[in-house]
């Protein structure tokens, strides 16, 4: 079986999409990837030992514009370019973002199968489209399906992570024991993760290094932040070498199985990577970023607000005080966390790789 990914743009729509392509890969599929010559999945999917076949695109506005008629037209140039790989394939999966549009248009023209990957809860305009003539599409979200058109055929599957992250529930102890060497951190302490994705979320980082007076005494905690590259002094310059409260500061966390392993509260953005805290029972707070197109990552946070999974904090209100007060009140209740984390597990797919592998599979036939 052939099959051709398409899309990308961003970590959270990367590291689902190679989750899946590795299930693949595993049935003795064939795999090559379609994405944006300057999207995270340019450096992210040679790096995972797939083919990459590049291609310019540039985000639509939703709106009607000349940046959006830009896009299109760069989107049809690219759909002609991969036209023939696409039309050697036995299905095309779809896996967001405004680079799937060249693939996803592309087997709409060479009548090839489609599945569609979601990870939202509000579905991007691309998915919206195709998914009028996808075979099926694959959602994190039970709310995406009453976004997209009624005849579409809609499964909930979870969004694929990556099997260390499917793993953390079953070697937590060890993976803990190696986080705490990794990272710096200390046995005796409980851990709050503080993630704003892989370019961070100066905002938060912000709210975070204002917090750290205010939680200086409390050597029963440490910080694990992951920054971003861009942010990093923002947090370590707040940090006082004379208190109590142990924070660690990374750039980047390229090993999150080990900090999800370690952590018993997380902060974090609310996008597709909240379906890993869930995988991994890990209680959190979520911050949905305001500006995120059409809100869905408030629309995410909602849904596991109402599963019990996690609280929101609207970015509005983030400011130091709130930070602290969201630690120090989850922190010192315990049987309030083991509920949030029961709940995400509840609510969690961890298998969802390989239910959409399924439905690759069939959609091939």
């Amino acid at each position: 079986m052939k099959v051709v990914l398409a899309g990308g743009g961003t970590a959270g729509h990367v590291f689902p999409a190679i989750a899946v392509a590795e299930e693949l890969r595993s049935r003795g599929a064939e795999i090559v990837f379609v994405g944006a010559e300057d999207g995270q999945e340019a450096g992210l999917v040679p790096a995972a030992g797939f083919p990459f076949v590049a291609v310019r695109a540039v985000p639509a506005q939703t709106r009607l514009s000349p940046r959006s008629a830009w896009a299109l037209i760069l989107a049809l140039r690219a759909a002609s370019a991969v036209r023939s790989l696409v039309a050697g394939a036995d299905v095309v999966v779809g896996i967001g973002g405004f680079a799937s549009a060249p693939g996803v248009l592309a087997a709409r023209r060479t009548r090839r199968p489609l599945v569609l990957i979601d990870q939202n809860s509000v579905p991007g305009v691309v998915n919206r489209v195709a998914a009028r003539w996808a075979r099926v599409v694959a959602t994190t979200f039970e709310a995406t399906a009453a976004r997209l058109p009624k005849a579409a055929r809609v499964e909930r599957t979870g969004n694929p992570i990556r099997p260390a992250i499917v793993a953390v529930g079953s070697h937590r102890g060890a993976l803990t024991t190696e986080a705490r060497v990794a990272f710096g951190l200390e046995p005796d302490r409980r851990t709050v993760l503080v993630t704003g994705g892989s370019q961070g979320a100066l905002h938060l980082d912000r709210a975070v290094a204002g917090a750290l007076p205010i939680l200086r005494d409390r050597g029963d905690l440490q910080l694990l932040v992951s920054t971003g590259p861009a942010h990093l002094v923002t947090v370590t310059d707040a940090v006082d070498p004379h208190a109590r409260l142990l924070v660690r500061a990374w750039p980047f966390i390229e090993r999150m199985d080990l900090a999800l392993a370690v952590a018993d509260l997380a902060i974090a953005r609310a996008g597709a990577s909240v379906a890993e805290l869930t995988a991994c029972g890990v209680p959190s707070v979520l911050v949905p970023y305001p500006y995120a197109t059409e809100h869905h990552q408030e629309a995410n946070a909602r849904e596991l607000e109402r599963a019990g999974a996690a609280t929101i904090v609207r970015d509005a209100d983030l400011t130091p005080e709130v930070v602290a007060a969201c630690i120090l009140e989850l922190m010192n209740d315990a049987p309030r966390r083991e509920r949030m984390a029961a709940a995400g597990l509840a609510w969690a797919r961890p298998d969802a790789a390989a239910r959409i592998a399924d439905l690759v599979e069939e959609a091939a036939r």
